[in-house]
């Protein structure tokens, strides 16, 4: 299960980083000169590649996840770090005593 979701991630990142060079750029860098044209909700936001893009990322974030919860349990510890290393008490140095 774990391998099926791992390829499917990569599939879906080639695909979505497909699609996002392949789409026209609107201009403005960032944010810089926006104008009614480049907003969210504007007419090109209705745009065919937007919509796939937007399901394609949709589906990595939830491959994504899906990976993350099904590996967990091989990410629990099953003993602290702690009760594996020993105190080791003969290489501390002693404080001198004040005479």
């Amino acid at each position: 299960m774990e391998n099926i979701l791992l390829i499917l991630n990569i599939v879906f990142a080639i695909i979505l980083v497909l699609l996002v060079l392949m789409q026209k750029s609107e201009g403005g860098a960032l944010g810089i000169g926006v104008s009614q044209e480049n907003l969210m909700f504007s007419k090109s936001a209705g745009n065919f590649m937007t919509k796939v893009t937007a399901i394609v990322a949709t589906l990595f974030i939830i491959c994504s996840l899906a990976l993350t919860i099904v590996s967990r349990s091989e990410l629990t510890p099953t003993s602290s770090v702690l009760d594996t290393v020993e105190e080791k008490t003969e290489d501390t140095p002693e404080i001198p005593e004040n005479n």
